[in-house]
């Protein structure tokens, strides 16, 4: 039984909403909408939830409707679906309101989105979390029957991570005093990535690392059964290394077999597939392939700078690139009509937005002449080959235009490309 457990929870957990301090999102709910939020850990769902409630309790919603139950606690370790509703009888033991619920971390209990339906379908208000992409597989929004909005959380945007600082952004701000304020912060949020908790840590690669450890052992190795930690491991490693390369799976097999390790290319499927679903990684595709070779080479990249950085010691190029495209696929999941790819054939560009015509290259440096034209070149063919309405490479500190072949090329500092595009 977990009805005295679930009194315990629901208590405690009210009064962390009362004191919480929170820096608000940048997310609108519907005022009578149910979600699902899913994200890589430490993300900021939790909080995000945390802000949903106190906004109801502004709204003249009382502190005692509301009930967020975190799943991690071990106090419901084994709690199995058929017994949720011990956390319904354990809030009308106690109250005699109509409950507002915040059900997070909840992945982990098989058949949780039955549940959740009966609480929809009874008119409760619910809000759902978790840390893995499966919560948004057509099986489970097929079950939970059109009555929630999914909805994916990512670490601090730029934005964001300035306004927990206490630094706001003007039309003015990428000028005068408040332009090296500005890059200061920038450098700190290029090294070590958005998650929110990390500001309150002094070794945040320590903090990374462990997690890092957490997503690996909780979110993968322990959900999917992987028996070889370390060809896991080393999996992921190696995708880091290769960051900027395209990499098909029997390339990626063959890097890990490389050291020796015992693996094949069935297996390295399963393993990136782990990676997707536990929000770590995302992918691209490449606009000049067919339809196959689209699903199985692809570059990758992780959702938030911090977890990339822990793995390299001269990241600085593979940083850059890093950070672009975690911004442009979180445009892209917020415009699904905003395709996002890379270019590999004739020319390698690294991304391609085919909906704008946009083509962007990345550089930490134009400084050196040889670099400049071999970024300018790829642009000038790609908009020989297609057309682009739109050409830039972001450097980290450079700034100009300059026109090729009738083509105008935008050189953009990173500060300046964030921006813009957040």
């Amino acid at each position: 039984m977990y009805i005295s457990a679930f009194k315990n929870i629901i208590i405690e957990s009210q009064e962390v909403i009362a004191d919480v301090k929170l820096v608000r999102r940048d997310f609108s709910f519907e005022s009578n909408g149910r979600y699902v939020f899913v994200g890589v850990r430490q993300a900021g769902k939790s909080y995000l939830m945390y802000q949903r409630a106190k906004e109801l309790i502004g709204q003249g919603h009382s502190l005692e409707e509301m009930v967020y139950v975190n799943f991690d606690d071990e106090r419901l370790l084994g709690i199995k679906a058929q017994e949720l509703d011990q956390m319904l009888q354990a809030y009308r033991s106690m109250f005699s309101h109509t409950p507002i619920l915040f059900l997070d971390e909840i992945q982990n209990i098989d058949g949780w989105e039955h549940f959740v339906r009966r609480l929809a379908n009874q008119k409760y208000m619910v809000y759902v979390s978790g840390s893995n992409a499966k919560m948004l597989s057509r099986d489970i929004a097929t079950t939970l029957g059109g009555r929630f909005m999914e909805t994916k959380v990512f670490p601090y945007s730029f934005r964001e991570f300035l306004k927990s600082k206490d630094v706001e952004v003007t039309e003015s701000s990428q000028f005068g005093r408040q332009k090296g304020e500005l890059e200061r912060w920038l450098l700190q949020y290029f090294e070590w990535g958005g998650f929110p908790e990390l500001g309150m840590f002094a070794n945040k690669r320590q903090w990374l690392n462990m997690l890092y450890e957490k997503i690996i052992l909780g979110d993968i190795l322990l959900r999917n059964r992987i028996k070889n930690d370390f060809a896991f491991r080393l999996c992921i490693r190696r995708i880091a290394d290769s960051l900027k390369t395209p990499l098909s799976y029997n390339r990626l097999a063959n890097l890990v077999k490389a050291t020796g390790t015992n693996t094949n290319v069935t297996t390295v499927m399963d393993y990136v597939g782990f990676c997707k679903d536990a929000c770590l990684l995302f992918s691209f595709d490449n606009y000049a392939a067919k339809f196959v070779e689209r699903a199985t080479n692809k570059k990758y990249y992780f959702v938030d700078n911090g977890l990339l950085h822990i793995f390299l010691d001269d990241s600085e190029t593979a940083l850059m690139e890093n950070i672009c495209a975690s911004i442009l696929y979180r445009k892209s999941v917020d415009s699904p009509e905003m395709d996002v790819y890379y270019y590999n054939k004739e020319v390698e560009l690294d991304f391609f937005l085919p909906h704008s015509k946009r083509g962007i290259q990345v550089s930490y440096s134009v400084s050196n002449q040889a670099t400049l034209e071999r970024e300018v070149a790829a642009l000038v063919k790609f908009n020989e080959l297609y057309g682009l309405d739109h050409a830039e490479i972001v450097t980290y500190s450079e700034e100009k235009d300059i026109v090729v072949n009738g083509l105008t090329i935008h050189i953009t500092p990173l500060l300046k490309w964030i921006l813009a595009n957040e």
